[in-house]
């Protein structure tokens, strides 16, 4: 792992921490100022609006301005939606506050090119990809416990310093994003005759990267929004369910330490393979109980199956496209599957309530067995660019 890499990492943690700290009070803020309950969770959704809508756009600027100004602009737009969301929470003003989301979220969408950039700035792509992603895991601890820290020490002021202490991240995200060099490229480079897109988007390699990582990023949102709501249905508390989540976030992001070793060794398609196995184990234990140790063992299985096929998908998804053709093959990976997250986040609540917590981990057991199909018809027709 080089420098530029070890940066990227910790711009990603700072900005994944920013991230949680935010998902552990938006929903209590629209409890507390929404003009009714069928808003409280406006300003999550329009956090996610703003990611999805920046997706397309983030990749094709910063191949015209490059990726230091870019990601700078990302974050400028995010500490400004920082600004305005401390001025809604003084004034009590919900509509406001929604906005303020919209612009992190925008924020947010330039930060999830990060792990491209580090991949670009290694050459290891496994590694770079999961020193990236391991970053996670202080901001798995960090997030919710300086939410709560802040609360605890201003609780007058109704959440109002958590954006304080949400922009003072933000702003050391882009100071140390001014020391990495990045992987520019040059104007000959720019220029090459490009494939159209319809043509790197059917290789079976980038069909299968992109695939598998909708469906794992989908269910994983799918099922994590929905515990907490399956939780309090069946009578356990906010620090029962607060703890679950943790330990969630923590098995999302504790496996990257060693999954690029494991993906050297074992090659991606293996790796995605052993990402369903264990989300297949996590909707097995989740439909043999309801206990706390159901929850919490479902969840954290849960984290590691995605971190498998998440991380194995992206450096696979960075192997079908030639170096002069990344923005547009990177807006079109990012669109589809934050989309689909997108979507499951506004669905997770209404699937839960309509059809029961046990019943959603039955629909989701044949969706992985499709993405197990998917890897198995795809791989042996894998092949370099």
């Amino acid at each position: 792992m080089n420098r530029n890499v070890l940066l990227l990492a910790i711009c990603q943690g700072l900005m994944t921490t920013g991230n949680i700290l935010l998902v552990t009070i938006s929903a209590l803020v629209g409890q507390a100022l929404s003009p009714s309950s069928a808003l409280t969770t406006l300003p999550v959704a329009t956090q996610m609006l703003g990611l999805l809508l920046t997706t397309v756009p983030a990749s094709l600027l910063m191949a015209k301005i490059g990726r230091k100004k870019g990601f700078s602009l990302g974050n400028l737009i995010g500490i400004s939606g920082t600004v305005l969301g401390f001025y809604s929470l003084l004034n009590s003003q919900f509509w406001l506050f929604a906005l303020a989301t919209f612009f992190i979220g925008v924020g947010i969408g330039f930060a999830t090119l990060y792990r491209f950039a580090a991949i670009e700035a290694s050459d290891n792509p496994a590694t770079a990809i999961s020193a990236v992603m391991a970053s996670g895991v202080v901001a798995a601890v960090l997030g919710p416990n300086l939410a709560v820290w802040v609360n605890n020490h201003y609780p007058e002021i109704n959440y109002a310093n958590a954006f304080v202490a949400l922009m003072g991240l933000y702003i050391l995200a882009l100071c140390l994003l001014q020391l990495v060099k990045f992987n520019e490229l040059s104007q000959a480079s720019s220029d090459k005759p490009q494939r159209p897109l319809s043509e790197i988007m059917t290789q079976p390699k980038f069909l299968l990267a992109v695939l598998i990582a909708m469906i794992s990023y989908t269910t994983m949102n799918l099922l994590m929004t929905a515990t907490p709501l399956a939780m309090h249905r069946h009578g356990y508390d906010l620090a029962e369910s607060a703890l679950v989540i943790e330990w969630h976030v923590l098995g999302m992001f504790v496996p990257s330490f060693f999954t690029g070793k494991l993906i050297n060794r074992f090659g991606q398609s293996n790796i995605m393979q052993a990402g369903v196995v264990i989300v297949l184990l996590c909707c097995l234990v989740n439909l043999m109980g309801l206990s706390h140790w159901h929850f919490l063992v479902a969840l954290c299985l849960l984290g590691v199956g995605w971190n498998f096929m998440f991380i194995a998908a992206t450096q696979m998804v960075s192997e079908s496209y030639l170096p002069h053709e990344r923005a547009k093959s990177q807006a079109s990976n990012e669109f589809l599957v934050f989309s689909m997250v997108t979507i499951s986040s506004l669905g997770a609540g209404w699937l839960e309530a309509e059809i029961g917590w046990q019943l959603l981990n039955m629909f989701t057991i044949p969706v992985m067995l499709l993405a197990a199909a998917i890897i198995w018809r795809l791989k042996p027709k894998l092949t370099p660019i």
